[in-house]
């Protein structure tokens, strides 16, 4: 599918649909109103970014050799039988929450951040299983919406399923949003699941009814040992104090003897200033949420690296871009292929990544942009370079490398 065709048909289609409701006799108006059509006004051209690559970290293989987890967490997260390899930012996350650290991760888009809670919750639950200790809710995960809360609960299904673990060591997992029947919600009073993913309206319902059974679901957490905000940047104004409070009293009923380790994720907590400004904001914002100190040095963002040969700069290839355009893209590319194309290396550069001391994330931009850009560095025809990168955006060439890399468009907005 040509994601930008799509586009391109759906908006026509629905202005056609728009427009089909009055019809304009005067001349004068109907010609403004063709004009402002035209223009584009009432939907904008969509904004493409590029997913990048994440600097690798430790493989969960390793993570379980050096002892920073236990031998059962590495059969949970694997697949197709064979350990995943962490992003260093999920890596420096499951860190933190050894060393019983809170933290909040800040990285973007598909990056991976509910693997930077579920690896160390898991393994928490595994070596609490393994020591023999009373079953009990370990972790409280709180989800802004239902929708992310189900969708979780299916990955997690994955990952424990696939395990082969037997039922004294396979960490349990329950979802409570208020969708969940009475027979349900009763399983889950009785079953204690290591993890309870819910949102925090019904957290705050479970706090404050008075019925037996939601006061025996909270109370099965007592002893509590982690407390996750999923997108972090969702709460705000009133509903910020709100949930604010809400941890507090979680916490001061919950595990009034020990810290447990508060873990927010977002990918847009902040964005104006030096990556250190950004990472004093966001631990301040992080602080008044959980009623604990989370300092600067807790912030965990992406780090970035190339997906194509670093060794290429974009000076060097104006001659080959103009060739490539003119003559388009020719034949599959395969990994190695790709790993030097031209016009690979320009997206990547150009549109994907801003390289300055350290590669971060280029602000989403047009098609039309980006092809206005490549024009103007290449002398090439605007026309024929926004041809040429839409077909390298979307046709179906290589393998792996453009996986990794996510040379994709993704429509934004």
């Amino acid at each position: 599918m040509n994601v930008f065709e799509l586009d391109r048909v759906l908006v026509n289609d629905y202005e056609r649909f728009s427009r089909s409701f009055t019809r304009i006799r005067a001349a004068d108006i109907r010609r403004s109103v063709d004009d402002i059509y035209a223009s584009g006004r009432f939907w904008p051209e969509p904004l493409i970014s590029i997913n990048p690559h994440f600097e690798r970290g430790a493989g969960i293989a390793d993570l379980v050799k050096d002892g920073t987890l236990h031998p059962k967490t590495g059969r949970v997260f694997r697949v197709a039988g064979v350990p995943i390899t962490l992003h260093r930012h999920q890596e420096q996350a499951v860190s933190k929450a050894i060393s019983r650290k809170s933290f909040v991760v800040t990285t973007g888009t598909g990056s991976g951040k509910s693997l930077c809670f579920f690896v160390p919750i898991i393994d928490a639950a595994i070596r609490a299983r393994a020591a023999g200790e009373p079953q009990r809710t370990r972790a409280i995960i709180v989800y802004p919406m239902n929708a992310l809360a189900n969708s979780q609960i299916k990955e997690l299904e994955k990952f424990v399923e696939q395990s082969g673990l037997d039922a004294r060591h396979r960490p349990t997992f329950a979802r409570y949003t208020g969708q969940e029947s009475a027979e349900e919600r009763e399983l889950i009073s009785r079953a204690k699941p290591d993890i309870l993913l819910t949102n925090f309206m019904m957290l705050e319902l479970l706090m404050t009814r008075q019925n037996t059974l939601d006061q025996t679901v909270i109370m099965n957490a007592r002893g509590l040992d982690f407390i996750v905000l999923d997108e972090l940047h969702t709460y705000r104004g009133r509903q910020g104090a709100d949930v604010a409070m809400l941890v507090r009293r979680v916490r001061d009923r919950l595990c009034p003897d020990k810290e447990p380790v508060c873990i927010g994720t977002s990918a847009t907590m902040a964005s104006e200033g030096s990556e250190t400004k950004r990472a004093e904001v966001v631990a301040a914002v992080a602080t008044r949420l959980f009623g604990t100190s989370v300092l600067p040095d807790a912030v965990i963002d992406e780090t970035l690296e190339r997906a194509t040969d670093q060794s290429i700069k974009t000076d060097a290839l104006k001659a080959l871009l103009a060739d490539v355009v003119n003559k388009g893209i020719v034949g599959d590319l395969d990994d190695t292929a790709l790993w030097k194309h031209p016009l690979a290396v320009w997206i990547e550069l150009e549109i994907g990544l801003l390289d300055k001391q350290t590669l971060s994330r280029r602000p989403p931009t047009t098609i039309s942009g980006a092809a206005r850009k490549l024009a103007e560095f290449t002398g090439c025809e605007e026309k024929t370079c926004r041809t040429q990168i839409e077909a390298m955006l979307t046709d179906a060439h290589g393998g792996s490398l453009w996986v990794l890399c996510r040379v994709d468009a993704k429509l934004v907005g």
